[in-house]
């Protein structure tokens, strides 16, 4: 039997502490039906000089690499030739430099593929036109690169080794260089792979799927922000979540909030020339919004109140770019944004809707300020959260905002999302260096039980994996990076999909079902080696 098709099945029950166990109810109404336990692993990796742990996971999971910085490109280019690393340090056969020697002390640039996009396809090429290429693909857009450029790559998952990596594209339909790449989703609508840069002087993309890919600029309609969550909705319009960092407030390593959560709605969908951007504002106390300027303080009421469980929020979308307006030129979101009066939070890097509520339910976290010394850790979201919108329909003007999840010291830096199951949805963390030496831990993924109260300080999230650190990241870390390449490793691309491209397999439409085989999991262990996961479920002894 295909391993994929013995895949543990995730039920609807409650989170229970981490070293406890995800318990399947086996109730005959769960979409899921029963299946094994996921149990928590107790503790993250610590982090020393020179220590490159492996990393662990629940027992009832096991992973396996579709891909890692030294998979060579079926079709290499000038900039790159493998998976992971660009040609700007190559050694004396003519090969990156992937990790240093006592005669050369510098290592290629890292690409750090990003997020994930799995998609089932039919007829897809490559660069070898004789060869079938399968029907099952990963798309990755990658976010380093040599010189600030960048690349898209397709894994292909049924493809021998010469085969499994194409390179897609380096350049855009202009033939600009790519600029670093970090969201990615697919839009069944206009049928193209949205690609998001986290940089607000950079476009925002939309791609073909097929080889080669044809790349366009978007920015006119969809604007440049630090941009880095992005998915659809079931009435086609584009959400989007940004994360820029904010300034530090004074004499503290408190951020101010920077970053807004937006929604572009297309003219019509799949339209991505025209349309309105519009930016998530929050109803205060007093019925005021809640700015940038209402947050510069610190530990400031409003933001303390963002934080504090059991207190809810009236939203309004608020446009701050209407193509039919204001032209298609491209344009800054994260400034028209504070201009219209919408609320910044404190880095929301992702977001997901959750299966089943009909696209009422988006959950996004906050990274938060990643500094264990910030005086708004405990208080206004230093160690970042979980916030939920809820509306009576996708395409709503108004909606309410909850606290979710309060983050703490060990649970932190939340970025990449995905549900797991119709309740149970994973954060990752990505922590940083500098935070990960201040606690002494590594990064770690959660799951979380949609259903439960995690205000109640017993109720806690369930470690699935934690974090090892490799050889190569380890050296990095040791080495500031040799000034271009990061440090530890961090967990991103999290990514569940049973790959349908059509308006039916948008994230959140289904109920994820792992244990079917038609469902995929999928993460990156990004920096150090950059090697690609499918997790899958553990062989069982069965006595």
């Amino acid at each position: 039997m295909d391993r994929r098709r013995k895949m543990v099945s995730l039920v609807a029950g409650s989170a229970l502490a981490a070293g406890a166990a995800f318990a399947a109810t086996g109730a005959a109404d769960s979409p899921f039906g029963s299946g094994p336990e996921l149990t928590g692993v107790p503790t993250a990796n610590t982090r020393s000089d020179g220590y490159a742990p492996a990393s662990r996971l629940s027992p009832q999971l096991t992973q396996v690499v579709v891909a890692q910085g030294s998979t060579k490109l079926e079709n290499p280019s000038a900039l790159t030739s493998y998976y992971g690393y660009d040609n700007d340090v190559l050694n004396a056969a003519g090969e990156p430099q992937m990790v240093p020697t006592p005669t050369n002390t510098g290592e290629a640039h890292k690409t750090e593929p990003d997020k994930n996009t799995y998609l089932v396809l039919k007829g897809q090429h490559g660069a070898d036109p004789a060869y079938d290429y399968g029907r099952h693909f990963l798309f990755q857009g990658h976010e380093g690169g040599a010189g600030g450029a960048s690349s898209l790559t397709r894994i292909n998952l049924d493809a021998d080794a010469t085969h499994r990596v194409t390179l897609l594209a380096t350049q855009d339909s202009a033939g600009n260089p790519l600029s670093p790449i970090d969201g990615s989703t697919w839009d069944p609508f206009a049928q193209r792979l949205l690609l998001t840069t986290e940089n607000p002087a950079a476009p925002t993309y939309a791609a073909t799927a097929d080889f080669p890919s044809k790349v366009d600029d978007v920015s006119g309609a969809l604007g440049r922000g630090g941009y880095e969550g992005i998915q659809d909705d079931s009435a086609g319009n584009i959400w989007i979540v940004e994360d820029i960092g904010g300034s530090k407030k004074v004499g503290t390593t408190a951020k101010v909030p920077n970053s807004f959560v937006y929604r572009y709605v297309p003219a019509k969908p799949g339209d991505l020339a025209h349309g309105r951007l519009q930016a998530l504002q929050v109803t205060g106390a007093g019925g005021q919004p809640i700015t940038q300027a209402t947050q510069t303080a610190l530990n400031s009421p409003d933001q303390v109140a963002l934080h504090t469980y059991g207190t809810s929020f009236k939203t309004t979308w608020v446009t701050v770019h209407d193509t039919a307006v204001d032209g298609t030129a491209p344009f800054n979101a994260n400034t028209l944004a504070k201009t219209a009066g919408a609320t910044p939070f404190k880095r929301p890097e992702n977001g997901q809707f959750r299966p089943g509520s009909d696209f009422k339910d988006f959950f996004f976290d906050e990274t938060g300020d990643t500094d264990a010394t910030s005086p708004e850790n405990d208080t206004a979201g230093g160690w970042g959260s979980v916030l939920k919108l809820t509306q009576k329909n996708p395409s709503a003007t108004t909606g309410t905002l909850t606290l979710f999840y309060k983050g703490d010291q060990a649970h932190t830096g939340l970025d990449n999302v995905a549900f797991l199951s119709k309740n149970v949805i994973s954060f990752v963390e990505d922590a940083g260096d500098t935070l990960h030496g201040q606690r002494n831990a590594l990064d770690s993924a959660f799951a979380f039980d949609v259903n439960t109260d995690y205000g109640n300080a017993a109720n806690q999230p369930v470690r699935w994996l934690a974090e090892g650190r490799d050889a190569s990241a380890t050296i990095d870390a040791a080495n500031a990076g040799f000034g271009k390449n990061d440090g530890d490793n961090e967990i991103t691309g999290l990514h569940v999909s049973d790959g349908n491209p059509t308006v039916g397999g948008i994230l959140g439409a289904q109920n994820p079902r792992l244990g079917n085989g038609r469902w995929r999991w999928f993460y990156t262990q990004q920096h150090g080696d950059n090697t690609t996961y499918e997790v899958l479920a553990a062989p069982r002894h069965d006595d």
